[in-house]
């Protein structure tokens, strides 16, 4: 399983109109940047600890409502490896090719039923969007698309799809938003083209994204994260015992009794089929903090500094401030993907996802008019 984009994919993608960055880009970037800013978050008065951030944002009573919209989305695979494919969850504008076109990519054990998902993927369409939302290797009951794992570093599954939706469907400006552990892929794909990324790759987004897999490892091991911990660990175990049904040859389910933490899964499962080491060195090769100085396409970061999944620490990282391609908006809460906001001006509670579609649409009026905000 690759841990990196394969070299291949990647150098046939930058070859596609490659554009490197320009002072110009630089100059647009600061003008949306001070547009985002002028909108900060600030939290529902009955929801402003992180702990009822992130889980208010889940619970909100909206998923219903955006299931029966999502019954229009027509399913798509893509073939990412040899025998691998993607379900994808698409819906287009009148005349897509004109359009540009969002791929949303979800956060651990997500899908593209996750509601933040579904809550993006509408914003992003009533804004004029094409959307192609992605559930990742297993994810969304697509365990028979697969006989590998998912994993904080497949950006390869990114590259491919993002490669096919340029290449065979001739989108003219594709952009790329992701959640949680989605976040880190999105980020680590962005800075894996370096200067080459392609013309048509306009902007990437990432709300409460696993820069630091390590100290993400470690808050969550916190006793005031068991719920999340446990959450997680019993849907990684039963997502391996759904696998050894599919390949009982290769998934080993012998020692998943002895798995209490996302850390112990990952040394046991993560890492053997990943060809990685261990945690620490799976860890240490696809954190997107070290892809961040690279990334030369516009690029929005969400995050809230009470995140309790992910430690703020990692965002103080000097490489992100040094880049000027990337924009933070540092709410001082918000929780982990939350962002369930007082009532403003013609938007719904849920700001991230607004700030996304926001960031994405400047973007691309700016590359049609060629005006700065």
């Amino acid at each position: 399983m690759d841990t990196l984009a394969d070299p291949v994919k990647l150098e046939k993608l930058s070859a596609l109109q490659a554009s490197p960055a320009t002072r110009e880009t630089e100059t647009e970037l600061g003008g949306i940047a001070r547009v985002l800013e002028s909108k900060p978050f600030r939290p529902h008065p009955l929801f402003r600890n992180s702990h009822a951030q992130t889980l208010i944002a889940y619970k909100w009573p909206r998923r219903r409502r955006l299931r029966e919209e999502s019954r229009v989305y027509e399913p798509r695979l893509f073939e990412v490896e040899p025998n691998v494919r993607l379900l994808a969850h698409c819906r287009w504008q009148d005349a897509r090719h004109t359009r540009p076109t969002v791929v949303l990519v979800h956060g651990l054990e997500g899908s593209t039923a996750s509601v933040y998902m579904m809550g993006t993927a509408q914003k992003a369409f009533q804004a004029g969007f094409n959307v192609v939302s992605l559930n990742m290797r297993n994810c969304g009951g697509t365990e028979h698309l697969a006989h590998t794992l998912y994993h904080s570093g497949m950006s390869g599954d990114v590259h491919a799809v993002v490669g096919e939706l340029v290449e065979r469907d001739g989108l003219a400006s594709v952009f790329v938003a992701g959640f949680s552990m989605g976040g880190n892929i999105v980020l680590k794909f962005a800075g894996e083209f370096g200067p080459d990324a392609p013309r048509q790759l306009q902007g990437v987004c990432a709300v409460s994204p696993s820069l630091d897999l390590s100290a993400c490892a470690d808050a969550i091991e916190r006793r005031t994260n068991r719920l999340y911990q446990r959450a997680f660990v019993h849907s990684l175990r039963q997502r391996i015992r759904g696998k050894q049904k599919l390949h009982p040859d290769i998934y080993d389910t012998s020692r998943l009794h002895t798995v209490r933490t996302v850390r112990d899964f990952d040394n046991l499962y993560t890492a053997v089929h990943g060809g990685f080491k261990d945690a620490a060195d799976y860890y240490e090769r696809v954190s997107a903090l070290r892809f961040i100085p690279r990334i030369s396409v516009p690029t929005l970061i969400i995050h809230a500094q009470d995140d309790p999944i992910i430690p703020f620490s990692s965002f103080r990282d000097p490489a992100i401030a040094a880049n000027p391609h990337v924009v933070l908006l540092a709410s001082r809460h918000g929780g982990h993907v939350g962002f369930v906001a007082d009532s403003s001006d013609g938007e719904d509670r849920f700001w991230a996802e607004n700030r996304i579609v926001e960031f994405f649409r400047l973007i691309s009026d700016e590359r049609m008019t060629g005006a700065c905000p």
